[in-house]
């Protein structure tokens, strides 16, 4: 599975912002993300790869804390973990012995980037368009990037109208996508610092992922 940034395209959509309506939505998700310490909520994830493979979701529970740390545990596949300490990103799955380590900011990995909802960013000029369309009371906003050689060609997210994400969706080059839905979201969850360090089970080797 192919997975580049998406946080900036997020993050670049009140740059772009001509209806005030949607400007006023924007200010919420930014103000209720920026302000939070902590997050805690369970996600839904599925991912459909190209051509006629099937499409397949995985579930669990993630955790969020400034700067940069996250924990994605989940429920299905049982004991799959995705783990960053702000510095490296760890990638555990129980039927393989190892563990694949990467730099964050080096990572490709989609989980990675969304370490955005503790993040204040500002990728205003990397962005040329967007658009939206309702969903009952809900509004979905779609972003297109200005360079054409990124491995991702839109990005769109579901947002309350109090800011809250409820759904990110992100369409790969060739038309790849993955599905992130989110609920029982907790801002400024009580989230212990050693949740975000990684400890291998035993026999289970740490390697660096291929660059």
């Amino acid at each position: 599975m192919t997975r580049f940034p998406v946080w900036c395209a997020l993050a670049a959509l009140p740059a772009f912002a001509a209806d005030p309506q949607l400007d006023t939505l924007l200010k919420k998700v930014e103000t209720r993300y920026n302000r939070a310490q902590s997050l805690k909520l369970d996600f839904s994830e599925t991912y459909a790869g190209l051509g006629h493979a099937p499409s397949h979701t995985e579930s669990g529970t993630l955790y969020l804390k400034k700067p940069g740390r996250m924990r994605w545990e989940y429920r299905s596949p049982a004991g799959k973990l995705f783990l960053s300490d702000g510095k490296d990103v760890f990638l555990y799955t129980p039927d393989q012995q190892r563990a694949e380590k990467s730099k964050l900011k080096l990572s490709d990995d989609e989980r990675a980037p969304l370490a955005f909802l503790l993040g204040k960013l500002d990728f205003g000029k990397e962005f040329r368009s967007f658009e939206t369309r309702p969903e009952g009371p809900d509004t979905w906003i779609v972003a297109e990037p200005k360079n054409q050689n990124l491995e991702f060609s839109k990005v769109e997210f579901l947002a309350a109208p109090d800011g809250e994400i409820l759904k990110l969706r992100v369409t790969g080059i060739g038309n790849s996508m993955t599905d992130f839905a989110f609920s029982n979201e907790t801002l400024n969850a009580p989230v212990a610092a050693a949740q975000f360090t990684f400890h291998p089970p035993p026999g289970v080797e740490v390697v660096e992922a291929d660059r």
